[in-house]
């Protein structure tokens, strides 16, 4: 039988040295940033019942989870989501608490993904939650602080901002079956003209379906908008065209430029986007670093109707994109040793110098002129030896004399 003892399973990765300073430089900023607006952290645990992910119209695949049982056979998941859970827990836990609710996360998610698709089952995310609050102002902080999060680790990006009521109001008015409205949302979502048409022709002449053709080619600035309002003039679309030109209006004064864009063909796969969706991108990467939408009907799901929006920001895929830090960043300043029958104040003395902020590692050799040997090969200016007395050797210094 084959082992797989020496190997991640597939879409998983180790992580090493500069790669975890790396993430915990952005979970840091991030923390700190999403504190400062009021937010508050939550964590949600790892594992979480299916039904939690398998509530009508909000369903994740379940060929997308990683499932097993409890102690009871009850199934259970693998965190696929992190904005179910918290739903959930505003629900059952914070219904008396004063709206809105403000909660930030830093946690993983897991996802089966389709072998070769070279996204990973095992992600690390960071995002905020805004529960409790609706309308035009909601949704300009929520997206406000996707920019200043992308701003402060990964300032090269690229915004798209959405509506989801655009696909799903179209979508109604078709005789279409639920996979095939699936199928067309995919098409669309992956600007794959040739298979949406192949879905559409059938259709005939229907405004819906001629409107639906349009999803995909409506992308770019103020034009994208002004097209679009050939294409819908009935009463819902109108609306929420009019409502999105003004957020596109509103979020133009951050200053973003061309980086700033209108994507009407932005259909989030999640079913729960109930209104402004938007995604982010960056030049180095082919998928969307930053995810998130507005989700008015999903708090109702647990027993506790509410308004919502959040975005959920890929961790590791921003933490690629920090600065290089040597392993040599921050030196080790000192190596302690402790004589035979003395290694326990050896410890106390790193105790005391790490406490004052001093880099220290302790000396693992038998012999003191080893400790010196290995100070030397790794390049630690002080080594202190201790026994009756603590002795200091300066290595620099001796560096200077030979």
């Amino acid at each position: 039988m084959k082992s797989y003892s020496k190997i991640t399973p597939e879409g998983t990765r180790d992580l090493l040295f500069e790669e975890c300073r790396a993430r915990r430089e952005v979970q840091n900023r991030l923390s700190r940033m999403f504190t400062l607006r009021g937010y508050r952290e939550v964590i949600t645990p790892g594992l979480e019942y299916f039904d939690v992910f398998n509530l009508p119209g909000t369903a994740i695949p379940q060929q997308e989870m990683y499932k097993c049982t409890d102690n009871h056979g009850r199934l259970v998941v693998f965190r696929p989501d992190s904005t179910l859970p918290i739903a959930r827990m505003a629900a059952s836990r914070l219904q008396s608490q004063e709206k809105p609710l403000r909660f930030f996360y830093s946690q993983t998610i897991y996802r089966n993904r389709p072998d070769l698709s070279g996204r990973s089952d095992e992600s690390a995310q960071m995002g905020i939650e805004l529960m409790g609050a609706s309308g035009l102002r909601a949704d300009l902080e929520v997206i406000s602080g996707a920019v200043a999060a992308l701003s402060a680790c990964a300032p090269d990006f690229r915004m798209e901002i959405g509506h989801a009521r655009f696909f799903q109001a179209l979508a109604e008015q078709l005789p279409l079956s639920d996979g095939e409205k699936e199928s067309l949302r995919d098409t669309i979502e992956s600007k794959n003209y040739a298979a949406l048409s192949e879905l559409l022709d059938p259709l005939g002449n229907l405004p819906a379906a001629r409107a639906m053709a349009q999803l995909p080619r409506l992308f770019g600035g103020e034009e994208a908008l002004s097209e679009a309002g050939r294409w819908f003039q009935d009463g819902e679309t109108r609306e929420i065209l009019e409502y999105l030109k003004g957020l596109y209006a509103a979020l133009g004064e951050l200053g973003l430029g061309d980086r700033l864009m209108v994507d009407l063909g932005l259909v989030q796969r999640n079913d729960y986007y109930t209104g402004v969706v938007f995604s982010a991108y960056v030049h180095q990467r082919g998928d969307a670093v930053l995810l998130g939408g507005r989700y008015d009907n999903l708090c109702g799901k647990f027993g506790e109707p509410m308004p919502a929006v959040g975005f959920s920001l890929d961790l590791d895929a921003v933490a690629e994109l920090q600065p290089a830090v040597s392993d040599g960043e921050r030196p080790v300043q000192a190596l302690v040793y402790g004589e035979p029958g003395y290694e326990m104040q050896g410890q106390m003395l790193l105790d005391r110098l790490t406490g004052q902020g001093m880099s220290c590692e302790s000396a693992l050799t038998n012999t003191f002129q080893e400790a010196l040997s290995y100070a030397e090969r790794r390049q630690i200016p002080k080594v202190y030896c201790v026994g009756e007395t603590v002795r200091e050797t300066d290595l620099t210094e001796r560096g200077k004399e030979s």
